[in-house]
């Protein structure tokens, strides 16, 4: 009966929600704003826009159709395995809506300011109101070659601070979004990385460059939504008196000369506000188990990584997985010393122009005497389509695009009692 009934509730509930007249200005246009024009506005790095009634309507039935199978918006990171604070994507109401829309005739309904307004991510100004902040851009613009190839790049950004700062947000200052496609932020305490600015991934010199050891090797990663980290109150990342930052730049094909200067803004808080500094815990190809970190050609292999046991109890802000193109899946998790397993996140289609910080909704705590475990797969054949080498060659580490990487980082800080507890 209970079952009849609830069978009874939910036909109701689709027909009446069929009955209402949903409109693009009154029930579509919030969704796109809240979810899809930070990429697709005009200059976006989106393929078209949508961010008129017009863009939207000759594209309608190809938007129900990319939404209602979740391939848009872009979020890897399995939800059945781990949840985050800044997770991307539609709900159930929201699908159901636009392809209730389609099917009505994707009507524009009745206009209002409200309803049309544009949301735009990461503009050149401040989003976080109410603090200061420290801005360091690039020495001076660069010319993106419209050759029609992709161009990775480096550059260097001297912050000349003369004392630490306390750092409670970053956010990435995208100059031109035609043609930047995502970003890498490292930072170097040594200063002797100055010398890379302005050169090509390619150029034999990087290898020489990159046998220096970073302060952080990867302090943030900017793709499309995501534009700037907050760290939880009362915790702060710290960057050193004379630290210089490095930029690992992506730029997308064009077929005309562009201009772009990026730059980093970091919000900053008062050292007495800090309780406990933000620490960045970065596994790498050394913490690989079965060496060597070797990709031969015309192979599919699986690396293993592992750190640990921990020396101390910490609480776990964020985790951002790192591979290049040869990259297919990935996943983290940590085993306490009880034999309790907690999820990091888990990517079972690795896409290199999508990578972000997953930054979970509390903090989530990593007992003393636990285990990190990652483990990634690759894809190093002709046959794969993201291949950057073809035919396929032997790959091994190396910051270029065409070599391979294997990186898990997460920011934490000292647990304490209070901490969320999992």
């Amino acid at each position: 009966m209970n079952l009849r009934l609830l069978g009874i509730f939910l036909l109701i509930s689709s027909w009446c929600f069929s009955q209402k007249k949903i409109t693009y200005y009154a029930d579509v246009a919030p969704i796109l704003q809240n979810n899809c024009v930070e990429c697709h506005h005009v200059g976006g790095i989106g393929p078209f826009p949508l961010t008129t009634y017009e863009n939207v309507a000759k594209r309608a039935k190809f938007i129900a159709k990319v939404t209602d199978s979740r391939y848009m918006p872009p979020f890897r990171a399995d939800l059945s395995f781990q949840r985050y604070a800044n997770e991307r994507g539609l709900t159930a109401e929201e699908i159901n809506t636009i392809g209730e829309w389609v099917k009505q005739g994707a009507k524009p309904g009745k206009v209002s300011k409200k309803s049309i307004a544009e949301k735009r991510a990461g503009k050149l100004e401040p989003t976080l109101v109410g603090t200061s902040w420290l801005e360091f851009d690039m020495a001076n613009s660069y010319e993106v070659k419209g050759t029609g190839k992709e161009d990775f790049r480096y550059f260097n950004l001297p912050t000349h601070l003369e004392k630490d700062v306390y750092v409670k947000a970053i956010e990435f200052k995208v100059g031109n979004r035609k043609v930047l496609h995502h970003s890498r932020l490292m930072t170097d305490t040594t200063r002797t990385m100055r010398g890379i600015d302005g050169m090509a991934e390619a150029d034999p010199r990087v290898a020489e460059f990159q046998k220096t050891p970073l302060e952080e090797q990867f302090l943030y990663g900017w793709v499309p939504g995501n534009d700037r980290i907050d760290f939880p109150r009362g915790t702060a990342k710290r960057i050193r008196a004379g630290t210089d930052l490095l930029l690992n730049m992506h730029y997308a094909p064009s077929s005309i000369d562009e201009q772009d200067r990026s730059g980093v803004r970091f919000y900053l808080t008062d050292s007495a506000s800090v309780e406990r500094e933000v620490r960045t815990l970065t596994l790498t190809e050394s913490d690989i188990t079965n060496q060597p970190f070797v990709l031969p050609a015309e192979t599919k292999p699986t690396f293993y990584m592992s750190y640990g046991p921990t020396q101390q109890d910490v609480s776990l802000i964020s985790v951002l997985p790192h591979m290049h193109f040869l990259g297919k899946t990935f996943r983290a998790f940590a085993i306490t010393a009880g034999g309790e397993l907690i999820p990091l996140v888990k990517i079972d289609e690795w896409d290199y122009n999508w990578q972000m910080t997953y930054q979970f909704r509390e903090l989530l705590h990593l007992p003393r005497g636990s285990t990190i475990i990652a483990e990634a797969t690759y894809d190093n054949t002709s046959q794969n389509p993201e291949n950057p080498n073809q035919p396929a060659r032997e790959v091994t580490y190396g910051w270029d695009s065409t070599s391979e990487m294997m990186n898990l980082v997460l920011y934490y800080v000292p647990a304490r009692e209070g901490d969320t507890k999992k």
